[in-house]
């Protein structure tokens, strides 16, 4: 790749990470995509960022598509192009954005497969009568995880992130730091206090210096890994055979589904998941046909 473009795809890199403080994952996502057009741009014969235009884009995009890439990577390809383009434009890298007439694909609207609440009602009854019966350290851990993944409708990122000091049981509450480093406050339940404070009281035996101030911690003291969390859940479910297999974004969109089965409204719901648009709550939870029904009866004079 040409110094230009090369620099150009780092110090983008250094801005998403350092300066909007997005997670790895994102930061490497995008990165990779817009590496691989400036890669394939160079191909082209194009060395400096000015020169590419939309026709280049969107040459690259349709490549995509011929090989056989699906809607949704199409989509996430277009949108780390144009905020890399919009970031440029302001750094004075490039003089206009060429992806300003940009469009992405439609995405078909499909609802996360999320379990009942009876689901969850048994997935959490077997969880707890087996870390009661086999009596193992970490199994409390287990059962914490699954409390406060469903409980808090947290992503796996945010649980895995989570420090004893973002605790605050007077109020209730627990503080999750999300995406972009946004905080926001938790309410948790009951149940998910409980097994917090059994987790903890044997949390000591397993810290080490790699454990630092992390609530939820691996069999080797380190901050528990987002993958183990995810293990944790999906063998939890396999305790319920009727269950639907979902991982910790199961349990969020359950959670909320939940919420919203139970009367909480969108706005509430959208301030627990920490989103910044009431759209993609909308889109991220389903109201049952049941409540819409009832809901339906009770208002209309016509019903």
């Amino acid at each position: 790749m040409p110094a230009a473009l090369a620099t150009s795809l780092q110090a983008f890199h250094d801005h998403l990470a350092l300066e909007r403080g997005l997670s790895p994952h994102t930061v490497d996502a995008y990165t990779g995509d817009v590496g691989a057009l400036l890669s394939s741009a160079a191909d082209d014969g194009i060395t400096e960022l000015s020169q590419l235009g939309l026709p280049d884009i969107r040459r690259y995009l349709a490549q995509g598509v011929r090989a056989g890439s699906a809607a949704a990577t199409s989509r996430r390809r277009g949108s780390a192009i144009r905020t890399f383009f919009a970031w440029a434009q302001r750094t004075g890298l490039v003089s206009s954005d060429p992806t300003a007439m940009l469009r992405s694909p439609k995405l078909p609207s499909r609802l996360p497969l999320a379990p009942s609440s009876d689901d969850m009602r048994s997935v959490m009854d077997a969880v707890i009568a087996g870390a009661e019966q086999l009596g193992g350290p970490l199994l409390r851990r287990d059962v914490a995880v699954m409390e406060v993944l469903y409980g808090g409708g947290v992503r796996v990122a945010e649980l895995c992130g989570l420090d004893i000091e973002d605790l605050d049981q007077a109020r209730g509450v627990v503080r999750v730091t999300g995406k972009g480093n946004k905080q926001r406050t938790v309410p948790l339940g009951q149940p998910a206090w409980v097994a917090l404070h059994a987790w903890l009281a044997i949390r000591d035996d397993f810290v080490t210096e790699a454990s630092g101030k992390a609530i939820f911690l691996g069999e080797r003291g380190g901050r528990l890994d987002p993958r183990v969390a995810r293990r944790i859940v999906h063998k939890a479910m396999e305790a319920v055979p009727d269950a639907p297999d979902v991982g910790p974004h199961g349990l969020r969109h359950a959670m909320a589904t939940h919420l919203l089965e139970g009367g909480a409204d969108l706005r509430s719901v959208q301030e627990i998941l920490g989103h910044a648009s009431l759209a993609t709550t909308q889109l991220y939870t389903h109201v049952s046909d049941d409540r819409l029904r009832a809901a339906f009866n009770q208002a209309h004079p016509r019903a």
